[in-house]
């Protein structure tokens, strides 16, 4: 078993680790247990029944959290004409077309969403190497190809967040800060729950939420009591 930290210790103490909580309970728990001196992100993580090897079962989308995440997010739009003052209006970081393309070529990535136009992801597509490692290409799945992309900006800068299960079956997402108040975080984890709920494949059988854990960045993970 690998060592932890005094103060880690003494944070974990404070879980049964063989019980299940209530998002209510898991959140109190968590903000008791965290012990950095920053405000911590506080992440859920999820444990699915499924097999990303096929196309059916491979679930991703993103959604508007309820109180967003209280992380502010740079968003990179690459759109022509009307679509980049739609774009500025709307709030977003960086704006433009293949100039901006030629910086992220060069290494340039002081941004966190790249957002596109339909008519622009053939030269998107050229950086693919570049941004699929990083997670930064867009998809139409998460509403970042999209000609509306001030609604897209609007959504981000709300605290939209994006989920996809991993090759082993997991989803982790931030889902607010350790200063949220305790009834905000547990909003935001329902509406993760419940989108991710819905999306079960239909190809899956028996349980299809093995473990759900809720944590601070530097906490103990708490397990959370899924509903049948």
């Amino acid at each position: 078993m690998a060592k932890v930290g005094k103060k880690y210790a003494e944070a974990a103490k404070k879980i049964d680790r063989a019980k299940t909580y209530s998002i209510e309970e898991a959140v109190a728990l968590a903000k008791e247990a965290s012990y950095a001196k920053f405000d911590e992100s506080v992440e859920v993580s999820f444990k699915l029944n499924v097999d990303p090897r096929h196309a059916d079962q491979q679930i991703r989308g993103a959604l508007v959290l309820p109180h967003g995440t209280g992380r502010t997010q740079k968003v990179c739009v690459i759109a022509q004409g009307p679509k980049e003052q739609e774009a500025k209006d709307a709030g977003a970081d960086f704006v433009g077309g293949k100039e901006l393309l030629d910086q992220i070529a060069k290494g340039w990535f002081d941004f966190d969403v790249i957002v596109a136009t339909p008519n622009m992801m053939g030269e998107l597509g050229k950086l693919g190497r570049v941004l699929g490692p990083k997670g930064l290409m867009p998809n139409p799945k998460t509403g970042t190809v999209t000609m509306d992309v001030a609604k897209a900006v609007e959504d981000i800068k709300k605290g939209k967040v994006e989920y996809r299960v991993d090759k082993e079956g997991n989803i982790n997402l931030m889902i607010g800060k350790v200063s949220f108040e305790d009834a905000k975080i547990a909003e935001n984890f329902k509406a993760i729950y419940n989108t991710i709920a819905k999306a079960r494949p239909v190809a899956v059988k028996g349980t299809y939420m093995k473990n759900v854990v809720l944590s601070t960045t530097m906490g103990p993970g708490i397990k959370i009591t899924v509903e049948k």
